[in-house]
C-alpha cells in the first residue's frame, strides 16, 4: 500500500450513503479509500463496480477513478482496536446506522478511534447520538483528534443555511427545516429503521418558548419548496422527525420559541398511511413500527410515483435590526437522482479540506456550524441542484409577485390597484375590460398565487423562465371545492418586460373545452 496517500475508512462503504461518498471521492488520487462493511463479498462487488468503466457514462464514479480503492471487512461489534490498528486509517467515517439503535455502547467506534489517535466523522441523524458526542470532547482534545457527528443534511447543511440567514436578524424566534426526497430514490433499510424507531413517539420540540413533546410522523406542517428561479415542488405536508437540530437549536438561539424538523415524501397518500400507522403506536395499539421497516421500505419502492426531483428547506422567523418582523427562507431543489448525494457532501468537503492540510479544531462535538453554505454551494455545481435565500419584511410587504417568487432582479412590471392584501388587476384589450383579483395563498397553498374569477379560484406558481415569467397552474376550485387537475384551465401563459414595454401572451383552455381564447400584445408603462 502507498504510505503517502491519505487513508479513509468508510464504515458502511457499500451502503446507500457510504457508497455515494465513495463515488464522490473516487476521483481523488491522494486517497487510499477503504470500503468497509460486515460482508467482504458485498464490499468486493461494490469496488469492482466502481472500477468498471461505464460505456458512454459521464460524471460521478464513471471513468475517472483515481483513488486507491480497497474492499475490507469491518465488524463494529468485533475487536475495534485490532481492526483499526490493522487498517491504519487517518480518518474513519461512519456511514452505517441507524444510529438511533446503537444502544448502551453507542460511542464504541468513536472511543476506539480517539484511543488510537484517529480522526472520526459520521452522518448520524439521531438527536441523542449527535448531541451526546460532546461527552468525549476532553478525551479527543487530549489525543489531538477530532470527532464530528452529524455531517449530514441535518444538522450540518441546515445550520450552514441558518448561519447564512442569521446576520439579518437581531432576534431569531422560530426555525423549521424539512427534507422532501424524490419518490424515485431507493431509500435504504437503515434509513427506514431510523424513522420507524420514533414513529408515534415523543419528539422534543419548542412551542411558545417552552420545551414540549411532539409526536413523530404525526405532527405536521405544509410547505412549498420553492428556490428563486426554478419550478417549485408540489405543496406537501412535512411530518415531524427526530433530528439533531431540535436539540441543538435552543443552545444556539436564546430567544427561540418554536422549532420543527420534518420529512415530506411523495406520494402523499402513502405518507398519510405511514402517519396513520404512527398513530397506532401513539395509541399503544402497536409497540413500534421498527419490525415493519422492511415492509415500509418495499412499499416506498413499489409506489415510486411523482416528480423525479426532491428538495429541502430551512425557515427562520424573528426580528430584524430595525425592530421589524422578518421571515427568511432557504430552499433547495435537486433534480433526478442527485438528492441522495446531499447527505454526504459535507463529509466530502471535510475530506478535501484535510487533503489540503486544513483541519477542524480538535475535540468531539456535533458538526453544526462546521461548514459554511458556500462550501455546499460549491459542491452543488457538480449536480443539478439549485438553492437560494429569500427574505420578507412582514411589516413592509413587497409586491405580490415578488413575494411569491422570493427572488431579486426578477423583471416584472404590471398595472394593478392594491386593496389590502389583494391586488385588483384590470386588463384592457382593445376597449374590452377584463378584471380579476389576486392574492397570496395561505395555509396549505402557501407560496402560490391565487387568481379569483367569480366563484372560481385558480392556484398558480409563478416561475421565471429566462426573461419571461410563466404561470403554472397547480390547482383550481369552484366555491371552495377542489376540482380535478386534469380538467384545470391551462395553456402557455407568460409575461415579460421588453424594450420598456409590458408584453403578455395568454392562452386559456381545457381538456373538455379545447382552446377558448388566445391573446397577445403589449402595454405602455405609464
Amino acid at each position: 500500500m502507498s504510505e503517502d496517500r491519505f487513508s479513509l475508512l468508510i464504515i458502511g462503504g457499500y451502503g446507500t450513503f457510504g457508497g455515494r461518498l465513495a463515488r464522490l471521492l473516487g476521483d481523488e488520487p491522494r486517497l487510499r479509500l477503504l470500503v468497509a462493511g460486515r460482508s467482504l463479498e458485498k464490499a468486493d462487488d461494490f469496488v469492482a463496480d466502481l472500477r468498471t468503466p461505464k460505456d458512454g457514462a459521464e460524471g460521478l464514479g464513471s471513468n475517472n477513478l483515481g483513488a486507491m480503492v480497497q474492499a475490507v471487512s469491518f465488524d463494529r461489534d468485533g475487536d475495534l482496536t485490532e481492526q483499526l490498528t490493522r487498517l491504519r486509517p487517518h480518518l474513519v467515517v461512519d456511514a452505517s446506522g441507524p444510529f438511533q439503535t446503537f444502544g448502551e455502547n453507542a460511542y464504541k467506534v468513536v472511543e476506539a478511534c480517539i484511543g488510537l489517535g484517529i480522526d472520526y466523522a459520521d452522518i448520524a441523524d439521531s438527536t441523542g447520538f449527535v448531541a451526546g458526542v460532546g461527552g468525549l470532547d476532553a478525551a479527543a482534545k487530549a489525543k489531538g483528534t477530532f470527532a464530528l457527528s452529524g455531517l449530514s443534511s441535518l444538522p450540518a447543511l441546515s445550520f450552514a443555511a441558518l448561519d447564512a440567514m442569521a446576520p439579518h436578524f437581531s432576534r431569531i424566534e422560530s426555525v423549521a427545516a424539512g427534507i422532501a426526497p424524490s419518490p424515485h430514490v431507493k431509500i435504504g433499510l437503515n434509513v427506514v429503521r431510523a424513522i420507524a424507531t420514533y414513529a408515534g413517539k415523543k419528539v422534543p420540540v419548542l412551542r411558545h418558548g417552552q420545551p414540549a413533546s411532539g409526536r413523530g410522523l404525526i405532527d405536521a406542517m405544509r410547505v412549498t419548496v420553492a428556490p428563486p428561479g426554478v419550478k417549485p415542488l408540489r405543496s406537501r405536508k412535512f411530518l415531524l422527525v427526530d433530528a439533531p437540530d431540535l436539540k441543538l437549536l435552543p443552545a444556539r438561539f436564546a430567544d427561540l420559541k418554536s422549532s420543527f424538523t420534518g420529512v415530506g415524501t411523495e406520494p402523499q397518500p402513502l405518507q398519510h398511511l405511514l402517519s396513520l400507522a404512527a398513530r397506532l403506536v401513539r395509541l399503544r395499539l402497536l409497540p413500534s413500527l421498527l419490525p415493519f421497516a422492511p415492509v415500509l421500505q418495499r412499499a416506498s419502492h413499489a409506489f415510486a410515483i411523482g416528480e423525479h426531483r426532491g428538495g429541502m428547506f430551512v425557515r427562520v422567523g424573528g426580528v430584524d435590526h430595525a425592530g421589524r418582523r422578518l421571515s427568511c427562507g432557504w430552499h433547495l431543489i435537486a433534480e433526478g437522482d442527485d438528492g441522495p448525494f446531499i447527505p454526504v457532501i459535507a463529509v466530502e468537503a471535510l475530506v478535501r479540506r484535510l487533503l489540503t492540510g486544513i483541519r477542524p479544531e480538535n475535540g468531539a462535538r456535533p458538526a453544526a456550524g462546521e461548514l459554511q453554505l458556500e462550501d455546499f454551494e460549491a459542491a452543488f455545481q457538480r449536480f443539478s441542484i439549485t438553492s437560494g435565500i429569500s427574505m420578507e419584511n412582514e411589516e413592509a410587504r413587497q409586491p405580490l409577485y415578488q413575494r411569491i417568487l422570493a427572488g431579486e432582479d426578477v423583471p416584472v412590471t404590471v398595472r394593478f390597484v392594491s386593496d389590502g392584501d389583494k391586488e385588483i388587476w384590470t386588463r384592457d384589450f382593445g376597449g374590452t375590460v377584463f378584471r380579476s383579483w389576486q392574492v397570496e395563498a395561505k395555509g396549505r397553498d402557501r407560496d402560490l398565487l391565487v387568481e379569483v374569477f367569480g366563484p372560481f379560484r385558480v392556484l398558480m406558481a409563478p416561475m421565471p423562465d429566462g426573461e419571461k415569467l410563466r404561470l403554472v397552474v397547480r390547482g383550481w376550485r369552484f366555491c371552495g371545492i377542489p376540482l380535478p387537475m386534469f380538467l384545470a384551465p391551462g395553456g402557455d401563459t407568460y409575461e415579460e418586460e421588453r424594450d420598456g414595454r409590458f408584453h403578455f401572451h395568454v392562452e386559456i383552455g381545457g381538456r373538455l373545452t379545447g382552446l377558448v381564447v388566445r391573446y397577445t400584445g403589449w402595454l405602455v408603462v405609464e
